[in-house]
């Protein structure tokens, strides 16, 4: 590559989102704000935009305009680090949290600069350079010095018409692999809300709640102020966001035992049940299995059945009635559940051989449905090392030499 390389603070202004307001802090006016949950790969999720008090002076410094970009400061997950995203004026009015950094470019193309930061996230360049531990953060100030190239204008038109022209069949690829995932988990619910279905029908079949089948009960939250809580913990504290594994084999928060000596905060032993009561997306309704002894918050109610050998049943019922327990959800802009709806869950009891027989049928279920998603996921992995490929080549130099290959393996994904 010969174009010439300056620090990315020669070509756009760098700025870190604004801090969540304070509790007394009076605004203008509420505002729409996008954080590092709207950046996806594909661009910007707008379905679930929060807002916050803005004062006029904190608008016109955080205000996000047509042609900005926006990378994700912070995350858990190195592959996310540094994921950007185009803004294009979607909603008037709108500002940015301190998840994310703002890069308005002076005389760059917004989406050559776009591709860039694309190339360096999936190429590991950002978080190898970030600094933290479990969460990595890349820093205004270390973005703001970033070796940015500076090929001439009309080149960087060139590039960015070469790269969309491509990646658009990638794009497409990626959308099909989504809708059918979302096609799978639906068919999945369907077939779990048959068989449950099914054993309601059944002559003798008796209905008891959750609550009586179980104690049930919430954790809660180390003050997070009190390093002594947090620092160095060992003890697993599982929150909802947790609860996707399915079986909970590991835990991405931990607190320490001044922790459990110093609050009512308790150990709950493996193979009890969780279902996350708040969480944002689709969290909020999941049932899990806690795989090892750990704490919980207060997000998640933890459910110790009288008799463990209902456990599988117990699940499949959960799991059946995730949709139905997301629309008993209270509240205003993030519905939660609580404590007493669950508790009034019904769970019908048929007699064993029809228990095991259904659950059975969950089995093939289960077993299909992760053949399919691995299936899926493999479709998923070969499309991002492509996409990586494509803008190595080029932003390595090798605008020609790879493309043609690399476009050919695209167009055969999206078949």
């Amino acid at each position: 590559m010969t174009w010439p390389v300056v620090p990315l603070a020669d070509l756009a202004e760098v700025r870190l989102g604004r801090q969540r307001a304070p509790k007394n802090h009076s605004g203008d006016s509420m505002r729409p704000y996008i954080r590092a949950a709207n950046v996806r790969w594909a661009g910007l999720d707008l379905s679930d935009v929060k807002t916050m008090n803005f004062t006029a002076d904190e608008m016109s410094t955080y205000r996000m305009e047509p042609g900005d970009i926006v990378l994700s400061e912070a995350s858990g997950s190195p592959g996310e680090v540094g994921k950007p995203a185009l803004w294009t004026g979607e909603i008037a009015e709108c500002a940015f949290q301190n998840t994310l950094i703002r890069v308005r470019p002076r005389e760059h193309d917004s989406k050559f600069l776009v591709h860039y930061f694309r190339y360096l996230a999936l190429d590991g360049q950002f978080v190898e350079h970030s600094r933290g531990v479990g969460i990595h953060h890349i820093g205004r100030a270390r973005l703001a010095s970033w070796p940015t190239p500076l090929p001439p204008r009309p080149e960087q038109r060139r590039i960015v018409d070469l790269l969309e022209d491509h990646l658009s069949r990638l794009d497409a690829a990626d959308d099909s692999i989504r809708k059918s995932v979302r096609r799978l988990s639906a068919l999945r619910d369907a077939a779990l809300s048959q068989a449950l279905g099914r054993a309601r029908r059944l002559p003798g079949v008796t209905v008891a709640t959750l609550g009586s089948l179980s104690k049930i009960s919430s954790g809660l939250t180390p003050l997070k102020g009190n390093r002594e809580f947090h620092d160095g913990g060992t003890i697993p504290w599982i929150t909802s966001g947790d609860l996707h594994q399915g079986l909970i084999t590991r835990a991405t928060h931990f607190v320490t035992p001044k922790a459990l000596e110093e609050t009512t905060l308790k150990v709950v032993p493996a193979g009890v049940l969780l279902i996350a009561m708040h969480g944002e997306g689709k969290t909020r309704g999941t049932a899990a299995e806690l795989g090892i002894d750990a704490t919980t918050n207060q997000a998640c109610a933890a459910v110790v059945l009288h008799d463990s050998s209902l456990r599988p049943w117990v699940r499949l019922v959960l799991d059946a009635n995730y949709s139905k327990l997301r629309r008993l959800a209270a509240g205003g802009v993030q519905p939660n559940l609580n404590l007493s709806v669950v508790k009034a869950i019904e769970i019908p009891l048929p007699g064993d051989e029809r228990r095991d027989e259904l659950l059975g049928r969950r089995g093939e279920i289960d077993v299909a449905h992760a053949r399919l998603r691995r299936e899926l996921a493999a479709s998923q992995r070969r499309s991002a090392a492509l996409r990586r490929s494509l803008l190595a080549a080029v932003f390595s130099g090798r605008l020609t030499s790879d493309i043609g290959e690399l476009s050919e393996e695209a167009a055969m994904i999206g078949a």
